[in-house]
């Protein structure tokens, strides 16, 4: 194992920020501890990795596994986005008001994200026409069943499937052919480097889509949700029914707006324009602010 301490940049709350989305589980003998195990990027190898705040925001950082630490730390960190710069995160809520309510209520919540683009093209594979329950009982029953088991403090964690050992599982309770198979071809664009964190942040985000949507079952929302929560990118924005439906009740609007004035709206969100989307999807879901319909596409 090796360990490293690291200052996030800007409003940080690492206990709070795991009560979403991802819910990493926390060591028995600590609580205040959250782990993570995963592949890591260039597929050599998984690691578990602890994370732990200090009094002073400090993060208190430990790898466990025989792999590139670093690589391994800093995955860790762009899952949370906790490598990204926030300390203009708090200008955002004094522009926009409404943003500002929304920081206060949730503590400056950053985005958190799976821990690759390769995760999150499975995750949503997986995930299609079944609940989000049901979608994290397969994919854990998948890292016990086929992942790499790391010992961390006596407790034994299970990344996920690396995708040179998912190409070879030909089948999994729960799970039939067709999904199984783009599964295969998602490992397969993870060897060949398409779903690479940095290749994909470094593509114009439109190109950066298309080539997303070569892949088998992924259409456009699912392009977007392996962009945005798989490589992460602070200053875009995702063309949905809850981002729509969401701006339309938390500015009074008379009907849902169109693109010219998201846009607009969205323009004074610059350039966490996302970690406000973010902020959006998770009140719109807690306040009920969510569609009852099928919007036409953006």
């Amino acid at each position: 194992m090796n360990s490293f301490t690291f200052m996030p940049q800007g409003p940080f709350d690492l206990l709070y920020q795991n009560q979403y989305f991802n819910g990493w589980p926390t060591l028995a003998t600590d609580r205040n501890t959250i782990v993570m195990a995963f592949p890591i990027e260039g597929w050599r190898g998984s690691a578990a990795v602890t994370l732990r705040q200090q009094a002073n925001g400090a993060l208190d950082i430990t790898v466990y596994g025989s792999v590139d630490h670093e690589a391994a730390r800093d995955q860790a960190l762009a899952a949370m986005s906790a490598d990204e710069d926030g300390r203009g995160w708090p200008i955002v809520g004094q522009r926009d008001a409404f943003v500002g309510e929304l920081q206060a209520k949730y503590h400056a919540m950053r985005p958190t994200k799976f821990h690759s683009p390769y995760e999150a093209a499975a995750a949503l594979i997986l995930g299609h026409r079944i609940t989000v329950r049901q979608a994290r009982a397969i994919r854990a029953q998948m890292s016990e069943q086929f992942g790499e088991a790391i010992k961390v403090e006596g407790e034994t964690f299970h990344a996920f499937p690396e995708p040179q050992k998912l190409l070879t599982v030909n089948e999994i309770k729960g799970v039939n052919e067709t999904k199984i198979a783009r599964l295969h071809a998602v490992a397969q664009a993870a060897l060949d480097g398409l779903l690479d964190r940095h290749y994909l942040q470094g593509l114009p985000e439109d190109e950066a889509l298309r080539q997303l949507e070569t892949l088998p079952g992924i259409g456009p929302f699912f392009s977007q949700g392996i962009l945005h929560r798989g490589a992460g990118v602070a200053d875009s924005f995702t063309h949905d029914d809850i981002t729509y439906y969401a701006i339309q009740q938390a500015y009074h609007l008379p009907q849902l707006p169109t693109r010219d004035q998201i846009e607009e709206i969205a323009s004074r969100w610059r350039p966490y324009r996302m970690w406000v989307v973010v902020l959006l999807h998770v009140w719109a879901y807690e306040t009920g602010n969510i569609p009852k319909r099928t919007f036409s596409k953006r």
